[in-house]
């Protein structure tokens, strides 16, 4: 089971405007006639029903949305680059990989979360025309569109988890009370990945989905076979239900066994240990089950426990438990979630704010950094002299030409606005 990714996105690049001059017949003076670029294409992730694991994400991990197309003459605005919209399983959290940060739990299908937005277009130079500057020769670029690196992973959604060592019986339970059908033998660790499976309720027409877990074992918290793998698909699960080998084949008395689980659920998660649970000790089907239940059940640490015989080879008590199981679900807490429940997440910048802070990197070196600024600033074509200067005019508007002197730049430092870098006194007015 592909349950984990990580995946590069950029959304994509704002159109450049156009810096375009009416020079049609007759019409000597037309003035600027540039239309905006068309903005950027956004990357969103929505969950699909149709999907269960993170399989497509495993050969392919880089993925762009669409520029936007650059304006044209007789103001004539780009078209916007088309969203990129990526499929996940229902289940799959959205992490930023750089920070860890969580931006999205996406459990319903529908689901969907922006994860970058597209580059705003470039303004065409007929929004740079004054009453004393009436034919501007510059356009903005197109902003560049976000990008990042994501961590996708899927922890399942299922209502019930089997926890148990392996061996203990799990996947011959889970195919006898619902239509799964994992693998099957008399060796530990046949199952390698989590198995669900939909139960049908006695007499009633109600179901609840069902998930076989890989076996578990002592360190499993810390990665001892594979545990921890294993132990993010029971965070969601409502109610648990460890299943014991009641014969104590293994050499392990049933009731060592509930207390290794018990604690090794415990120490991933604590609130694990508080989640609904249902003992099902399992081969009742064998005398050895036969004999050990009466001592089990009469343990101390049992006794306050719901804790059921059944046998999935003989299907004892399976009726029995699947009912415990359903009457425990109508009192269980919902689903765990892992981030508030939204439907798309935007991240707006604050792109209207003349904050900026200023920091001098070594002897000839000054950065400024600021929303506003780093955005007029990635936006200006550098090569084109009309539009440099009105990079200078920002920079004075705001203040920044006087602070960086006051701090002490000289001609011929270097001034870098987040990517882009000015060599101060050959282009300041």
């Amino acid at each position: 089971m592909y349950d984990r990714a990580k995946i590069d996105i950029k959304a994509g690049n704002g159109g450049n405007g156009s810096a375009s001059l009416r020079t049609e017949k007759f019409v000597p003076k037309g003035g600027p006639d540039g239309g905006d670029g068309g903005r950027g294409g956004s990357v969103y992730i929505q969950a699909d029903r149709n999907l269960n694991t993170l399989l497509s994400y495993r050969y392919k991990r880089h993925f762009k949305a669409q520029t936007g197309t650059a304006g044209s003459k007789q103001k004539r605005h780009g078209k916007a680059g088309e969203d990129l919209v990526l499929t996940v399983p229902p289940g799959t959290v959205v992490y930023d990989d750089a920070t860890g940060e969580v931006i999205a739990d996406l459990t319903k299908p529908g689901d969907r979360v922006m994860v970058a937005r597209g580059g705003r277009g470039g303004l065409g130079n007929t929004h740079f025309s004054t009453s004393t500057y009436q034919t501007p020769r510059f356009a903005e670029r197109g902003e560049p569109g976000e990008e990042r690196t994501l961590r996708l992973e899927l922890k399942l959604l299922a209502d019930v988890a089997l926890v148990g060592f392996p061996n203990a019986g799990k996947s011959t339970l889970i195919s006898a009370i619902s239509a799964a059908t994992p693998k099957i033998a008399s060796y530990p660790f046949t199952t390698l990945e989590p198995v669900l499976g939909v139960v049908q309720v006695p007499g009633t027409d109600q179901s609840f989905v069902v998930a076989d877990i890989p076996g578990l074992i002592e360190g499993a918290h810390q990665g001892v076979g594979l545990g921890d793998e294993f132990l993010r698909h029971i965070e969601r699960t409502r109610v648990l239900v460890y299943v014991l080998d009641g014969s104590g084949q293994e050499g392990r008395p049933p009731i060592n066994d509930l207390q290794v689980l018990r604690r090794e659920l415990s120490l991933y998660q604590p609130q694990l240990a508080e989640r609904p649970s249902i003992i099902a000790f399992n081969k009742m089907d064998m005398t050895e089950a036969q004999e050990n239940w009466e001592e089990f059940r009469n343990d101390p640490a049992v006794q306050d426990a719901d804790a059921l015989p059944v046998s999935g080879t003989a299907r004892i008590g399976l009726d029995q438990l699947v009912l415990r199981i359903a009457q425990e679900l109508e009192s269980a807490p919902p689903h765990a979630r892992f981030a508030p429940q939204v439907e798309t997440v935007l991240r707006p910048q604050e792109v209207d704010s003349d904050r900026y802070q200023i920091s001098r990197e070594d002897d000839h070196t000054w950065a400024v950094s600021g929303p506003t600024i780093e955005r007029i600033a990635v936006m200006t074509d550098m090569e084109n002299e009309e539009a440099v200067r009105r990079l200078e005019r920002e920079l004075n508007r705001m203040g920044i030409s006087r602070r960086l002197q006051e701090a002490g730049i000289e001609n011929g430092d270097t001034l870098r606005i987040g990517s882009v870098e000015i060599d101060w006194g050959e282009t300041e007015v």
